[in-house]
């Protein structure tokens, strides 16, 4: 019988083996699960930015976050495919692909050891439904395109890294680009003409000046489960039955402050009140059938599942803010299409 030492190694052994047989990418699932798990309650948020809404740099597309510390990242993948790089293992030691080429002979002169330690420690953060990403401060992308120009320049690059020097040279030039025409924008107060603008093609596409007919818009789950959160007595409760004033708030709360920019201050506007101070119609009465109802359902439809993943009202309203907060003033930020 073996015992508890040779247990141990052939465990090991084992371990080591099926590790070996895992893909790049399996592993790194497996590391940032590890991460999470020691780390999830302190990860840093995305509380701006969606996978739809990357940074556009001429033909080039960057996925880009604003996190809850106010940190500004761009994501690891999409650096590295802005720079024509091979992905490698992704993560938070030294084997990452573009720590891997910041250590190389030709560049390491020309790279600060602030610049050297970002690199190699990139941010893990949470992005939205609880999936995690690695991405980086947005400053580190220009930093590291200025380092290699100027190895280039410098005749210091082999003819493997031509073509991301090339890559850097694109970036900074569209970085240039980017940035005159904010300055501009910001110059002329052509900015706030330009949020304005895009409030009002946002609220043509969701927004219809007629009133359509009625129908039912939010399934009886969701009324279910905001009872059950509320601890709410359901002996009553019916498709049809009425329901208590606060559900209008709450329902003005979680899904029309939340579908769209501007699109519940228009709503309110098209939709008069009588006498008694009541809505004439729903709300939704006024939504596009082409945009503004699938959206709505869509967003319904991520209330509901947010709903049922909670205990309790409390941690319910903190899921919610933090995966589908309320769009405020700055408006620009959290487009979606």
């Amino acid at each position: 019988m073996a015992n508890e030492d040779e247990v141990q190694d052939r465990a090991s052994r084992g371990g080591k083996a099926r590790a070996e047989k895992l893909s790049p990418e399996q592993r790194r699932e497996i590391a940032i699960a590890g991460a999470v798990t020691r780390w999830g309650k302190d990860l840093p948020v995305a509380e701006y930015g969606s996978p739809d809404k990357p940074l556009r740099i001429g033909k080039l597309e960057i996925p880009c976050y604003v996190l809850s510390d106010g940190r500004r990242v761009l994501v690891q993948r999409g650096m590295m495919v802005a720079l024509d790089m091979k992905q490698g293992t992704a993560g938070r030691g030294g084997g990452d692909r573009l720590a891997k080429f910041a250590r190389t002979k030709g560049l390491t002169p020309f790279i600060s050891p602030e610049l050297a330690e970002m690199i190699t420690k990139p941010i893990l953060f949470q992005v939205e439904r609880g999936q995690t990403a690695y991405g980086y401060e947005a400053t580190i992308l220009a930093d590291l395109c200025d380092a290699v120009l100027a190895a280039r320049k410098a005749g210091a690059l082999n003819y493997q890294q031509q073509h991301i020097a090339e890559q850097c040279e694109i970036l900074v030039r569209g970085f240039a680009r980017v940035g005159i025409v904010a300055l501009v924008d910001e110059a002329t107060g052509y900015q706030k003409v330009r949020q304005e603008r895009d409030l009002a093609a946002i609220l043509e596409k969701f927004i219809s000046k007629e009133l359509k007919k009625w129908v039912r818009r939010f399934p009886f789950e969701y009324y279910e489960e905001m009872f059950r959160l509320r601890n709410w007595d359901t002996s009553d409760l019916t498709p049809n039955s009425p329901k208590p004033v606060e559900v209008g708030k709450i329902t003005d709360d979680l899904i029309y402050k939340r579908l769209a920019p501007g699109v519940r201050q228009e709503l309110k506007k098209l939709t008069p009140r009588n006498p008694k101070g009541y809505l004439v119609n729903k709300l939704h009465q006024h939504l596009t059938d082409e945009i503004g109802n699938p959206k709505l359902e869509k967003h319904i439809s991520n209330i509901v599942t947010i709903m049922k993943l909670s205990d309790d009202w409390s941690s319910f309203m903190k899921n919610v803010n933090k995966v589908l907060p309320q769009y405020g003033k700055n408006f620009e930020l959290q487009l979606g299409d």
